[in-house]
C-alpha cells in the first residue's frame, strides 16, 4: 500500500490536469495506468511535468541504443532495491533484445556476464552506483561506443532512474496489477 492518498480523477488542480493528460499517450501509461512514478508526480504536478518530459528524452529520444539504456534502467533498479522499476523495465530490455539470462543474473545480485554495448551501460551505472565515478577504461570504452553525447544521456539516465527509484520506494508505491515482484527476498 502506498504512502500517498489517492487523487480523485474528478478533482484535479489545472496543473495535475495538464501533468494527467500529458502522460496518457507514454506506453507505460497505456499499458499499466497512472501508477509508479507517474502516481507520485500527481502530488507535485510542475515537477512531475519536468520529469516526464525528462523520462520522454531519456527513453525516446536518446542516441543510446534502447537495449543499453534498458540495462541501465534495470542495473540501478536492482541496486536501490526498486522491484517496480524492475518489474516494469526488465520487459522492455528483453524486448529491446537484452539477454534475459543475463538479466536474471542480475536480479539474482550475480555478474550478469553483458557483452558489448549492454556490458558497457552496464558497468558505467554500477561504477556510478557504487563508487561514485567511472574509473578510466570504463569512461573510454563508454566514450568510444556511444560517443561523450551517449555517455552524458546514460550518466543522466542511471541518476533520473535513481530518482524514481527513491520515489518508489520513499512512498512504498507498490507494483501494478499483473506485475510479479522480480527481486529476491532480502
Amino acid at each position: 500500500m502506498t504512502r500517498l492518498p489517492d487523487i480523485d480523477r474528478e478533482q484535479l488542480t489545472a496543473e495535475q490536469e495538464l501533468l494527467h493528460s500529458s502522460l496518457q499517450n507514454r506506453p507505460e501509461v497505456l499499458a499499466n495506468g497512472l501508477v509508479g512514478p507517474f502516481a507520485a508526480w500527481m502530488h507535485a504536478p510542475a515537477l512531475g511535468l519536468s520529469l516526464a518530459e525528462l523520462g520522454a528524452k531519456l527513453r525516446f529520444g536518446s542516441s543510446l541504443p534502447a537495449r543499453a539504456t534498458e540495462v541501465a534502467i534495470c542495473t540501478t533498479g536492482v541496486f536501490y532495491g526498486s522491484s517496480f522499476e524492475v518489474a516494469a523495465h526488465r520487459p522492455i530490455a528483453i524486448a529491446a533484445g537484452a539477454d534475459e539470462a543475463a538479466l536474471d543474473r542480475l536480479v539474482a545480485g550475480d555478474d550478469p556476464g553483458f557483452d558489448g554495448d549492454d556490458r558497457a551501460a552496464h558497468a558505467v551505472a554500477t561504477e556510478l552506483l557504487e563508487q561514485h565515478a567511472i574509473a578510466p577504461e570504463t569512461y573510454a570504452d563508454a566514450v568510444d561506443r556511444f560517443g561523450v553525447q551517449g555517455l552524458v544521456e546514460l550518466v543522466t539516465t542511471v541518476g533520473y532512474y535513481g530518482l524514481n527509484a527513491f520515489l518508489l520506494n520513499g512512498f512504498e508505491i507498490p507494483l501494478a496489477p499483473g506485475m510479479d515482484d522480480p527481486l529476491p527476498e532480502t
